[in-house]
């Protein structure tokens, strides 16, 4: 390695905080340098703020938020065009019944099936990079070999610039495991600045990038500080969990641990990381519990989709049954919701 190829310049905080060219060697220097993750204490302030409750008059506000922050998702290898198109229609109008209902962040797709999310969102997706600010939705596209990461660079970047050149929004990229846990971080540090490079549009804007550390497979929380901060370091516009193919997927101390990664970077940049848990995230009560973690750990600013997501695919059935037992008194049938 290297310092990246070509134009592919890192961060100039990067090169100032390894203390020079960004290689192997000084990676593994900074990474290495980092203090350590206090394993028990970081499980129970996890624990702590997951018994935190809300308060009844703020669970309408956080059932609102938390469908507002979801990337809607369908990753499967018998995605249809069809099924895009109706998780595309949820994604517009997650409840027909009740039109104060919030859309959400994004949906999350294959790369190939981009094509199809965009024309399904028509006039809400009219400018490539400014959805959120003409107020729709986001198309997220998985790239990179995704879910292995098992590919050369080159089939990634194509990978990666097909979904871009199809209207995608934000890629999600996976980092390559393997390498990061033989200590190669060089490698993984030039893929995904060279990433970054291929998410770049001919009109100058860029998709924004979201980094997939897979953390279930990182198998320690020193490792996946380590990988959150390479990622962040690397250009990374998010960190996010998982694939949602790997278990364990999200959970709470590992997203907390990014979480301080973030607030840590941005105490020492001024710059505004997001964070992404995805995979395993199922029900109104477990995601409260990220909103409390969010707000105690960087601040109720990061809870906006520019800066959290939920990656999730059935969450946001559980947030619909919970909003309209608060709007009635009672629970509806199970045909209330579409079956995802």
């Amino acid at each position: 390695m290297t310092t990246p190829p070509g134009d592919l310049v890192a961060k100039p905080t990067a090169l100032e905080l390894v203390d020079g060219p960004v290689t192997d060697a000084s990676l593994r220097r900074y990474l290495d340098g980092l203090a350590g993750v206090d394993a028990v204490g970081l499980e129970q302030r996890a624990a702590d703020l997951g018994t935190r409750s809300i308060k009844t008059t703020s669970k309408a506000w956080a059932l609102d938020r938390i469908i507002e922050l979801i990337d809607l998702t369908t990753l499967e290898g018998a995605d249809t065009p069809g099924k895009v198109r109706s998780l595309v229609a949820k994604a517009i109008t997650p409840d027909a019944g009740d039109p104060s209902t919030p859309r959400v962040a994004a949906v999350c797709v294959y790369g190939d099936m981009v094509p199809y999310a965009v024309e399904a969102l028509g006039a809400a997706h009219t400018q490539p990079g400014a959805a959120h600010d003409a107020g729709g939705i986001n198309v997220a596209a998985v790239a990179t070999a995704f879910p292995s990461g098992r590919a050369s660079l080159a089939v990634k970047l194509a990978d990666t610039a097909d979904a871009v050149d199809a209207g995608a929004d934000e890629i999600d990229m996976v980092i390559d495991r393997g390498a990061f846990l033989s200590g190669r971080y060089g490698q993984v540090f030039d893929e995904i600045v060279a990433v970054k490079e291929a998410c770049r549009r001919s009109d100058g804007t860029s998709a924004h990038l979201k980094v997939i550390l897979e953390t279930g497979e990182l198998n320690t929380y020193d490792n996946v500080k380590r990988a959150s901060w390479l990622a962040i370091l690397a250009g990374g516009d998010f960190i996010k969990t998982s694939t949602g193919k790997v278990a364990p997927a999200a959970t709470l101390p590992v997203t907390l641990l990014m979480l301080e990664v973030v607030r840590d970077w941005h105490r020492l940049t001024g710059e505004q990381i997001g964070v992404k848990p995805a995979g395993g995230i199922r029900s109104s009560k477990d995601a409260i519990k990220y909103l409390v973690t969010v707000a105690e750990t960087v601040g109720e600013e990061w809870l906006q989709p520019h800066l959290f997501r939920f990656g999730a695919s059935s969450l946001l059935n559980d947030v619909l049954l919970q909003r309209q037992k608060l709007t009635t008194g009672h629970y509806s049938g199970p045909d209330y919701v579409t079956i995802d």
